[in-house]
């Protein structure tokens, strides 16, 4: 197959074009900087924002795999906020545009989206049928309701584009851990480390993630069933407590103690990282019900051993393309 990933230089990208073009797919990542060599992934130039030359790989392609956008793990400024919806919105655009115009558009649209678009909660699980969508939730910052109406954004404008002959699905991603250099769990192992990965603001608030290789798997199950379109959520069946889900890192890392922190010491260490504490504090409990009820199954449903597994090969010396 050809896929092209519009965005795919980043820690995702950088995961899933390696992973597909291992498999022996044709892979295209579109970037707006110089990439680093991947062995069997080519780059092309574009800007996320109009269309031009790459508007070529599009056309014959058999999938599209969106992860355009500005990081979010970034502090939540207006400035920011601003870069993180029009990087969204504007990519998925041009995207649907390039489709729309294809003369043999791709059978697939994958559009990467984020479990951050359901509400802050402990009392129930939010899966794609009967979870509730964030925004207006009392006793929460403000602020929060900002990224919840980036992803309802980003997903309506897939939603809105005029491709009748593409199957569209908004992947609905928890957050992905990876030994990857520069992902979440890499800053997690580093406060674990230090001693800091304690609870954080009691730790109750629920923790949704997904292990790399059952992420690359749900996306090729995706891919290969022609039946789920809309959104999907890409999370293990098993979201916990954030002090649970600390206390299996800092025990696969060989850490005794974490320090807990307070809801302003968590600000502080946001700042010093220069990320946002809603990454730490907002209660996302997700579960997979439509990757369930199409009988995915799931390599690394439970967080120990997904730790167990992480931990160890983040041990391992990082391998570059030659």
């Amino acid at each position: 197959m050809k896929i092209v990933i519009p965005g795919g230089t980043g820690h995702l990208g950088r995961v899933l074009s390696r992973a597909m073009a291992g498999q022996g797919h044709e892979v295209v990542v579109l970037t707006r900087r110089e990439a680093r060599p991947e062995p069997g992934v080519r780059h092309v130039h574009w800007d996320g924002r109009g269309p031009g030359p790459w508007t070529a790989d599009i056309d014959g392609s058999d999938v599209v795999l969106n992860l355009a956008g500005r990081s979010v793990n970034c502090r939540y400024t207006t400035a920011n906020l601003r870069e993180m919806l029009n990087s969204r919105v504007d990519s998925a655009r041009v995207v649907g545009g390039a489709i729309a115009h294809a003369g043999r558009p791709p059978k697939v649209w994958l559009q990467m989206s984020t479990a951050t678009i359901y509400a802050h909660r402990f009392d129930a699980p939010n899966d794609e049928t009967t979870g509730i969508l964030g925004g207006d939730e009392p006793d929460v910052p403000a602020y929060w309701s900002y990224s919840v109406d980036i992803a309802k954004a980003w997903e309506r404008e897939q939603r809105l584009a005029a491709t009748p002959d593409t199957r569209k699905v908004a992947l609905r991603a928890a957050m992905v851990m990876s030994p990857e250099p520069g992902g979440a769990l890499a800053m997690l192992l580093r406060l674990a480390r230090l001693g800091l990965a304690g609870p954080v603001a009691g730790g109750g608030q629920y923790m949704s993630w997904i292990h790399e290789e059952d992420l690359v798997r749900a996306i090729e199950f995706l891919i290969e069933h022609d039946e789920p379109s809309g959104p999907v959520n890409l999370a293990a069946p098993e979201p916990l407590p954030y002090a649970e889900f600390l206390r299996a890192l800092r025990s696969a890392a060989g850490v005794p103690v974490g320090l807990p922190a307070t809801r302003w010491m968590a600000e502080i260490g946001a700042f010093v990282l220069r990320s946002d504490t809603e990454l730490l504090l907002k209660s996302r409990r997700v579960i997979p019900g439509r990757l369930r009820e199409a009988e995915f199954e799931f390599r690394y449903p439970e967080w120990p051993a997904a730790a167990e597994e992480l931990v160890r090969r983040s041990r391992e010396p990082v391998k570059t393309a030659s």
